[in-house]
């Protein structure tokens, strides 16, 4: 007879209908399943023994073969504008981090999807840091149990809610994790959970169509895309995957995933602005062109340094330029402001800890030769 330790299931990351599968199938009838999830995500209980409305034969079963298991926390940091971030631990021991950003009555948390990231965008920190594995479900809706509870808040109260937005714009490429991403995202809009509606979870994406594709089969969260070029010269450079499925093959995509949804809901593109790459008048009436092509909205974001990079950031009276030229062809147009740079918790800054498997972070040159980057600008 083996002596080894029972691997626990982590309740955490089970949807409703799965913790239902779960009761079933420890013999307990599936409504326990909603109180459960009432308790872990409504009232951040972890402990099997406080939900009082549990027989206790259950609770100690369930601790017997269950747990309620979030990533630790190893550090957070507050920054002067109210920005919060965290630092996580999660299985194996790689760091991610999380970001909560309060604006009037909004709190939205930037979520991480996975350890580091594959894409390498080049204005991206996350990106230089190579990448490690995608999380689990439980690690991506922990950092929403996390960040909520750090408030000392309900989880899920009207009035009092800190977490009223979700982004999944943290760490990593949500498509390319899919399975774990949808279902996190499934229990941050679960009325026993979360509650949050379908316009305040948001999936960010740099364009990886045949996920883009499947998404729309299964959810109508919110999209943003990450363009940050309008020509495929451009993109190409600073998101490699448009090599893969290029700025034609992405709005067709994009299309796709606005038609099957049952509002006029808009997709967001990002872009961030680049000092003499991607911030000029012929490359704003360009992207003014563009977006008249499909229902969208764009958010400038000023670059945010990282150490190494070859960039810099736009000056504000060029953003603000830029700006000006995209509203005069009737695009909906704001421009991000920057938060949390302090504690290098802006857009783009996310680093974590990765133990990188692709060995990207080792081959890393800092400076890089911009020649061909300005060459595609001039074009």
């Amino acid at each position: 007879m083996s002596d080894a330790p029972i691997e626990k299931v982590n309740l955490l990351g089970l949807t409703l209908p799965q913790l239902e599968a779960f009761f079933e199938s420890i013999g307990e009838k599936k409504f326990r399943a909603a109180q459960v999830i009432k308790w872990i995500h409504q009232q951040g209980v972890l402990e099997f023994e406080q939900m009082s409305n549990l027989a206790k034969p259950l609770r100690e079963k369930l601790a017997t073969i269950a747990e309620v298991r979030p990533p630790k926390i190893r550090f957070q940091g507050d920054s002067a504008d109210g920005t919060r971030k965290w630092l996580m631990e999660v299985d194996g021991g790689s760091k991610i981090e999380t970001v909560y950003i309060p604006e009037g009555d909004r709190g939205t948390l930037c979520v991480s999807s996975q350890v580091g990231c594959s894409l390498d965008c080049s204005f991206c920190a996350t990106g230089k840091q190579g990448f490690n594995k995608n999380l689990t479900t439980a690690e991506i809706i922990g950092q929403v149990l996390l960040a909520a509870q750090s408030f000392g808040l309900p989880v899920k109260d009207s009035q009092k809610r800190a977490v009223t937005n979700v982004v999944m714009m943290g760490m990593g490429e949500p498509l390319l994790n899919f399975d774990p991403v949808v279902d996190a995202m499934q229990l941050m809009m679960e009325d026993q959970a979360y509650g949050l509606s379908k316009r305040r979870v948001t999936l960010s994406t740099s364009g990886v169509v045949p996920a883009l594709d499947r998404l729309g089969e299964v959810t109508d969260v919110a999209l943003a895309v990450s363009l940050h070029a309008p020509n495929d010269a451009l993109r190409n450079t600073l998101v490699p995957i448009n090599k893969k499925y290029p700025i034609d093959v992405l709005f067709q995509s994009i299309r796709r995933y606005l038609d099957r949804l049952s509002d006029h809901r808009a997709v967001t593109f990002e872009y961030t602005m680049l000092q003499g790459i991607n911030d000029s008048d012929q490359l704003a009436n360009e992207l003014a062109e563009l977006a008249k092509t499909i229902r969208c909205k764009i958010n400038l974001i000023p670059f945010n340094p990282f150490p190494g990079t070859e960039y810099t950031v736009s000056s504000r009276n060029r953003i603000f330029a830029f700006q000006r030229i995209l509203q005069e062809h009737g695009i909906v147009v704001t421009v991000r402001k920057t938060r949390g740079d302090d504690i290098d918790a802006a857009c783009g800054q996310l680093a974590g800890d990765v133990d990188d498997r692709t060995k990207r972070s080792a081959r890393y040159i800092q400076i890089r030769d911009l020649t061909d980057v300005d060459a595609q600008v001039a074009r």
